[in-house]
């Protein structure tokens, strides 16, 4: 009701009582009453009206805030963070048995094993078993010996539309911030490119996380930001790989297509990166067209999983190069130890540290010297106390 409604009513009360016979002496001391009283009651039906009114906005409110908690506890613990030794990224399970989704540029440049954090923290081996072709920005990793994970499931393709809901969770910026949830709206969606466009915020580190619709189902998996500043930060402009696009690389994932990991820039080392802790020796050389670190020595990345107060001894022998190991916990983006000589008159390699817990650990075997290549032999080892 507004305010010109209320002073049409009253004027119209007034003329008619005035119209009557003994208005003087019978209703002249009880008009201002009869006009006051009509004034509270417009006033108890507009404020009537307007709880109503904000009762429903509060409703409104407290459905989506409800909706917004009952998705992230159904969604979140189906979505990982990517620890790749250099870097991080987010993902999410597609499959009770570990298949992981991600971006391709996430663990491009990683080796073919990578640490995949759960929700609850635990920390998993995963390998890489394909990458989408053609330049799709996809790539899907496979977590060791598993059979019961959550997973997400993806809406139907096509199914997006602008101006619906969305909500996106991922690892941006540290791996401390695991699992944050962020929520927008579709504001475009680019046929061309095979893109959404969303206001949902993320931020490098959220690579490789879903993109939600209000059913907890995937529409996309987050990719990219537009920034056109030199601090690359949310700006309101974010955009997902949409299902129509995922779901037929999912299907050749599970085909074994071959072809899914031909455009991967591989290094050329392919021994096998998991290192045993029984002593056992390895052989191996470094040389060019390996991967370089900012020095530009080269190096290889040995995996494997260790617990908390195990007491191990690596040792990196050569007699051609300057032997340098880096231990990381990836999943903390920690440097554990580091050694590059065993005393001043031998320049070999030994790590001895006590794990400080349960996780995967990277051992990064390097040459001290930019350029240096040669033959080299690596044992582990757990130490007996």
């Amino acid at each position: 009701m507004n305010s010109k409604f209320l002073t049409i009513g009253t004027s119209a009360i007034l003329t008619t009582v005035m119209g009557g016979i003994c208005v003087g002496s019978l209703f002249g001391c009880q008009l201002p009453a009869i006009a006051n009283n009509y004034h509270k009651s417009q006033q108890n039906l507009l404020g009537e009206k307007t709880e109503k009114i904000n009762s429903s906005i509060l409703i409104a409110e407290n459905s989506e805030e409800q909706n917004r908690i009952q998705l992230y506890a159904k969604a979140s613990p189906s979505v990982v963070a990517i620890a790749t030794g250099f870097g991080h990224g987010s993902g999410f399970i597609v499959s009770a048995d570990g298949l992981v989704l991600t971006n391709a540029h996430v663990v491009q440049d990683s080796s073919k094993t990578v640490a995949v954090v759960l929700a609850d923290g635990t920390q998993v081996l995963a390998d890489v078993v394909g990458f989408g072709s053609g330049g799709l920005d996809l790539a899907a990793l496979k977590i060791r010996n598993q059979k019961n994970l959550p997973y997400l499931r993806l809406a139907t393709p096509g199914s997006a539309q602008v101006g619906q809901s969305v909500y996106a969770i991922g690892t941006p910026l540290s791996l401390e911030l695991q699992n944050t949830l962020t929520y927008g709206v579709i504001s475009r969606i680019d046929k061309k490119l095979g893109l959404i466009q969303h206001d949902a915020a993320v931020n490098p580190g959220n690579s490789g996380g879903p993109l939600l619709n209000s059913n907890g189902q995937v529409i996309g998996v987050n990719s990219a930001i537009f920034n056109d500043t030199e601090i690359k930060r949310f700006i309101g402009i974010s955009f997902a790989i949409p299902t129509e696009l995922i779901q037929p690389f999912l299907v050749a994932v599970e085909q074994g297509n071959a072809k899914l990991a031909s455009e991967r820039q591989q290094p050329s080392n392919s021994e096998d990166i998991d290192l045993p802790l029984n002593g056992q020796v390895l052989q191996a050389s470094l040389k060019n067209g390996d991967r370089t670190l900012p020095n530009n020595s080269y190096f290889h990345t040995y995996v494997f999983e260790g617990k908390a107060g195990q007491q191990i001894t690596i040792e990196m022998d050569s007699q051609q190069i300057d032997p340098h190991l880096y231990l990381l916990l990836p999943a903390k983006e920690q440097l554990v130890a580091e050694n590059d000589d065993i005393s001043p008159k031998d320049f070999n390699a030994r790590l001895t540290v006590t794990l400080p817990e349960n996780g995967v650990y990277y051992l990064l075997a390097n040459t001290f010297e930019a350029g240096e290549s040669g033959s080299y032999s690596l044992r582990a080892a757990i130490s007996q106390r």
